[in-house]
């Protein structure tokens, strides 16, 4: 089913100082969770997310893709780790990929962002305050464990997998998409930064300062905020080296998919610019051709991936099952 763009989650009670992200440098998990605290309440509008057919159509298309031929759906009880704001479980789920979602996240506001976002959406989640590396859930609970950009969030990546393997029920899967490779991340980065610099100038000039310019202290924020991605950011990945984590923490049935290349070109500098300007200034119409040109580089993409080294994506998937 289709659904709507979900609200805002409540504010955190203050954005975090020049001081947190000073402390944040020598506490990783704090840093976590205060960035990630701080982005709950503008997350969704700051990458697009939304809940209605663009977004079920992508997660549901990103889960195919990764897994190839699935089992028969819908998985009955699964995980969503380092959920977010519930962007891939409660899409997949609208796409009838999944029935009763759980979601966990180390940070308390996106646990209520992402329940928040499900009770509008008219379905409840079980959500808990949870570390990727000590799941608190029993063995053998979940038919499935999905997520989406969240295993470059942790420190030890091949334990994660481990504690995916362990909720998980015998012969069941975990699905994570949308993880940065090393050359993805490194031409991505710089595309935004020359980008953000690009934009915030040109809109300052005085022709254009009033409809464009986002207000100085919403920039001095997101720079704050960039300082903070910087520390919470841990990884980029090689497709075959995250193969072979997934294989020692224990998984059988391991592949990886890799996308995005002519699309993250585009898509980055995109959502840069549009992170750079006043909100409600582009409107509806830059919406639909910024997703539509995605889609159409998206599918040229796909042609390329049979030429291209996989290297060169951005974005790497991987899906494995627990034995037995």
């Amino acid at each position: 089913m289709a659904g709507t763009t979900a609200p805002k989650a409540p504010a955190p009670a203050a954005p975090a100082t020049k001081a947190d992200v000073a402390r944040a440098y020598d506490d990783n998990k704090l840093a976590q969770v205060l960035y990630h605290d701080w982005e709950a309440h503008t997350y969704d509008d700051k990458w697009s997310i939304s809940f209605d057919s663009r977004c079920v159509d992508y997660a549901r298309d990103r889960f195919v893709a990764i897994t190839g031929s699935p089992e028969p759906w819908p998985y009955a009880k699964a995980l969503e780790l380092g959920a977010g704001t519930g962007f891939f479980s409660l899409n997949l789920k609208q796409a009838g990929v999944l029935d009763e979602v759980h979601v966990t996240d180390l940070s308390p506001g996106m646990v209520r962002a992402a329940q928040a976002n499900a009770e509008q959406l008219g379905f409840t989640v079980e959500g808990r305050v949870a570390d990727a590396e000590r799941i608190p859930y029993d063995d053998n609970t979940f038919d499935i464990v999905v997520g989406h950009a969240v295993i470059h969030h942790i420190p030890d990546v091949e334990a994660a997998f481990a504690e995916m393997l362990r909720v998980l029920r015998p012969g069941g899967r975990f699905v994570i998409a949308g993880e940065p490779t090393h050359m993805g991340n490194w031409y991505a980065r710089r595309l935004g930064r020359l980008t953000w610099k690009a934009t915030t100038a040109l809109t300052h000039l005085p022709p254009l300062r009033q409809h464009w310019a986002r207000e100085r202290e919403a920039l001095d924020e997101s720079s704050r905020a960039a300082a903070l991605e910087a520390v919470v950011d841990l990884h980029t990945f090689d497709p075959d080296e995250l193969a072979r984590m997934a294989l020692r923490a224990g998984a059988v049935g391991v592949q990886t998919r890799t996308e995005e290349l002519t699309a993250a070109l585009f898509g980055w500098p995109v959502r840069t610019f549009e992170a750079a300007v006043r909100p409600g200034a582009l409107g509806w119409g830059w919406a639909m051709f910024a997703y539509g040109s995605w889609q159409r580089l998206s599918a040229l993409d796909r042609v390329l991936a049979h030429a291209v080294p996989d290297r060169f994506f951005y974005n790497v998937g991987i899906t494995g099952v627990k034995p037995g």
